[in-house]
């Protein structure tokens, strides 16, 4: 559905100096409509299925090259390293805090957040990489600290994207 949000607008000549004709003056009034779009469409997660799949039976999944024994969270289908394909791992889904923000403001897809909002930098047990998601139930700003302990904690859908069946929160919460 479009609605009219502005009427017969006229703007200047592309060159206000100069004395020639401008070749489109009649087309300098225009109307401005504001559109409203909703779009659906489907969206494969592909290589990274599982750990989507696993987050909604409450299991947190990295991957491991068999080469270099790295283990990926976020999981990767191929090693950065050496780029042999990885197979699949189940962690503790308990980890510590290397780096966090506190965030004032949320994005239009994240609006749902009370604010202010954290986001974690976490070393998940058994991995070799950090994983970033929203850290919950942390008491007061204050108590969170680098190295603290926490552990996956598994959300009731629905939800908008399944990255949101999970956060962080402090350990001994």
């Amino acid at each position: 559905m479009a609605t009219v949000t502005g009427k017969l607008k006229h703007l200047p000549a592309p060159d206000p100096l100069g004395p020639n004709p401008d070749p489109w003056a009649d087309f300098r009034e225009i109307e401005v409509l504001g559109l409203e779009w909703t779009q659906h469409y489907k969206h494969s997660l592909g290589k990274y299925s599982r750990f989507f799949l696993e987050l909604e039976n409450r299991r947190f999944f990295a991957t491991r090259c068999p080469k270099c024994q790295k283990v990926w969270t976020p999981p990767r289908p191929v090693c950065p390293d050496d780029l042999t394909i990885t197979g699949w791992v189940e962690l503790s889904g308990r980890g510590q805090v290397v780096s966090f923000s506190v965030l004032h403001y949320a994005p239009a897809m994240l609006s749902f957040l009370k604010t202010p909002y954290v986001l974690a930098y976490v070393k998940m047990e058994g991995a070799d990489t950090l994983f970033a998601h929203l850290l919950q139930n942390f008491g007061d700003l204050s108590q969170i600290r680098h190295g603290m302990p926490v552990r996956v904690v598994y959300n009731n859908g629905p939800v908008d994207h399944p990255i949101m069946l999970m956060a962080f929160e402090p350990a001994d919460s």
